[in-house]
C-alpha cells in the first residue's frame, strides 16, 4: 500500500467529495470530511518521512512510463508544500462544524464540505504531479471549488467577490495554458522532468521566451502578486470564515510552489533569471507588495479585509526570497510558505471565532472583546507577534532568513525595508489589540461569551505550531534548505 500512497493522497478526498455530495446531513458531511482530511495528513507525514529517508518518489499512473504516462514525482519540495496543505485541512475541518453553522444555511452544508474536499483534492493534485497539463486540470479543478466556496457567504457581497475571483482566475488559467501549449509546440513533451531537458535546445527560440512570459503572469494572477492582486481582498473577506482560513492558507501558497516549480525545475535558474532575468522583476514587484499592502491594511476597519491585505504583503516576502536565486533567499520563500500559513491560518480562525459570538469582525465592533473572550484574543495576538516577526515565533525564523539573503547579497536597503514593514505589522495588529482591550464593550454587548472549545481547539493548536516551530526550526529549516539546494542544483 505504501508504494501508492501519492495518487492515494489525490484520490481518496477527490472521491470522499463525491460522497459528501450525496450526504443528507451537514453534520455526518461534516464527520466524513474530518476523517478524510486527517487520512491525508498521514498520507503527507508518511510520504514526507519516505523522501526524507530514500529521495524522490516517482509514481507512474496506469503502468505508464514518463514521458508517455502521467507522472507523480514528490521531492523536499512538494513533499513539503503536501504536509503544509493537508495539515491545515486537517486543522479547518474540525473548526468548520460550529463556524459555518453560523454562516451558511442547513441545507448547504453537505455541497460545501463536498467543494472544501475536491479544493483539497486540486490543490494536493497540483502539488504531487509532475505533468504540467496534468497541474492545469489540478488548478482548475481547485479554482472552480474555491469560487463556489467563496460564494457561499452570507454577505450578498460574496458572490460579487466569487465573480471577480472567476474572472481572474480565469484569465490566469487561461495564460498558462497557453504558455503550456507553447511548450508542448516546441518539445512535444509535457513531463516536467522531461520539459527541463528539451526546453535547453529549443531557448534560443522566440517560442519558449513567449511561453515564459505567459506562465509567470498567468502564476501571477494566481498567487495574487502585485499588481495582479485584485481577486484576493474581497475573496478573503466576504466568504465563509473556514473558507478564508483554509484558502489563505492553501491556495496562493500552492501557487507560489507552481512558480517554483516552472522557474526553477522545468526552465531552470539559469535560464529564468539569467536569460530572461526575472529577478528585475520579481524584486521591485515584491518590495512593493510588502510596502503597499502592508501601508493599506493599516487603514482596514474590517479585521479580514486587513488581514487579506496583510497576505498580499506577506506574499511579497515570498516572491522576494525567490528573487535572490540563492539556497539562503528560497530557503526564505519556502520556509515562509509553511510559516505564513500557520500564522495565517490561524489569525483567521480566531477571526472566526469572533465572528461566532458577536456576529462581526469590525475593529469598532470587536471592543472590549479582549476580556470577554480572553483565549480566543490571546490567539490572535500571539499570531499577530509571529506576523510581525517577534523572536521566539515562526515569523522570525522567515524575515531572519530573507535578511541573511538580502546581506548575502549586499542589499542592505532590501534589509531595511523588511525591517521597516515589519514594524508597518505592528500597527495595524495593535488597531485590533487596542479595541479589543482598551476600549469598553458596547452596553448590549456585556454577555458574550468565550469562543466554544470545538473552535479555540483548533486554533490553539495552530499557536502552539507557531511557537514551537519558532523556538525548535530544525525541521522545517532543514526541509527547506534541502528543498532550495534541489531547485538551483547545489550539492548538500
Amino acid at each position: 500500500m505504501t508504494e501508492h500512497l501519492p495518487v492515494l493522497q489525490v484520490a481518496i478526498p477527490m472521491m470522499a467529495a463525491l460522497v459528501s455530495a450525496l450526504i443528507p446531513r451537514g453534520r455526518v458531511a461534516w464527520g466524513w470530511a474530518v476523517a478524510t482530511c486527517w487520512i491525508g495528513l498521514g498520507i503527507s507525514m508518511l510520504i514526507l518521512g519516505q523522501v526524507l529517508a530514500g529521495g524522490t518518489i516517482s509514481y507512474e499512473l496506469g503502468g505508464w512510463a514518463a514521458p508517455w504516462g502521467i507522472e507523480y514525482r514528490i521531492d523536499h519540495v512538494n513533499a513539503f508544500v503536501l504536509l503544509i496543505v493537508s495539515g491545515i485541512g486537517a486543522v479547518v475541518a474540525p473548526f468548520a462544524r460550529l463556524s459555518l453553522e453560523r454562516e451558511i444555511e442547513p441545507s448547504h452544508l453537505p455541497r460545501f464540505y463536498a467543494a472544501f474536499l475536491l479544493c483539497l483534492s486540486g490543490l494536493l493534485g497540483i502539488t504531487v504531479t509532475g505533468d504540467v497539463f496534468n497541474l492545469f486540470v489540478f488548478l482548475e479543478v481547485s479554482s472552480l471549488t474555491s469560487y463556489t466556496m467563496v460564494a457561499m457567504g452570507q454577505d450578498r457581497r460574496a458572490l460579487t467577490a466569487a465573480y471577480r475571483y472567476l474572472i481572474m482566475g480565469s484569465i490566469g488559467a487561461t495564460f498558462i495554458v497557453i504558455g503550456v501549449g507553447l511548450l508542448y509546440a516546441m518539445t512535444g513533451t509535457l513531463n516536467m522532468a522531461d520539459l527541463a531537458e528539451r526546453i535547453p535546445e529549443v531557448a534560443s527560440t522566440r517560442t519558449v521566451p513567449v511561453a515564459f512570459g505567459f506562465l509567470t503572469v498567468g502564476i501571477s494572477l494566481k498567487l495574487a502578486l502585485f499588481p495582479l492582486h485584485l481577486w484576493l481582498p474581497n475573496a478573503y473577506t466576504y466568504s465563509p470564515s473556514a473558507a478564508t482560513a483554509f484558502l489563505a492558507a492553501t491556495a496562493t501558497k500552492v501557487a507560489v510552489y507552481v512558480l517554483l516549480r516552472f522557474f526553477f525545475t522545468v526552465f531552470g535558474a539559469s535560464f529564468s533569471f539569467d536569460v530572461m532575468q526575472l529577478d528585475y522583476v520579481l524584486l521591485p514587484l515584491g518590495l512593493v507588495a510588502i510596502f503597499s499592502m502592508s501601508m493599506v491594511a493599516i487603514f482596514q476597519e474590517n479585521v479580514k479585509r486587513m488581514l487579506a491585505y496583510s497576505s498580499l504583503a506577506q506574499i511579497g516576502y515570498m516572491v522576494l526570497g525567490i528573487s535572490f536565486a540563492s539556497v539562503t533567499g528560497l530557503t526564505a520563500g519556502i520556509l515562509h510558505l509553511f510559516n505564513h500559513a500557520v500564522i495565517k491560518c490561524a489569525l483567521f480562525l480566531a477571526v472566526g471565532s469572533v465572528f461566532y459570538r458577536i456576529g462581526s469582525v469590525r475593529i469598532s465592533a470587536m471592543a472590549g472583546v479582549g476580556r470577554q473572550m480572553p483565549w480566543t484574543m490571546g490567539a490572535f495576538v500571539l499570531g499577530g507577534f509571529s506576523l510581525i516577526g517577534v523572536p521566539l515565533t515562526v515569523g522570525f525564523i522567515s524575515k531572519w532568513y530573507l535578511i541573511l539573503a538580502a546581506i548575502e547579497r549586499g542589499w542592505w536597503p532590501v534589509a531595511g525595508l523588511i525591517l521597516i514593514t515589519s514594524l508597518m505589522a505592528v500597527v495595524y495588529i495593535w488597531r485590533v489589540v487596542e479595541s479589543a482591550y482598551f476600549q469598553p464593550a458596547p452596553g448590549g454587548r456585556e454577555s458574550a461569551r468565550e469562543a466554544p472549545l470545538a473552535l479555540l481547539l483548533p486554533t490553539w493548536a495552530l499557536i502552539i505550531a507557531n511557537l514551537y516551530f519558532g523556538i525548535d526550526a530544525s525541521l522545517t529549516t532543514g526541509v527547506a534548505i534541502e528543498a532550495a539546494r534541489a531547485l538551483l542544483g547545489v550539492g548538500s
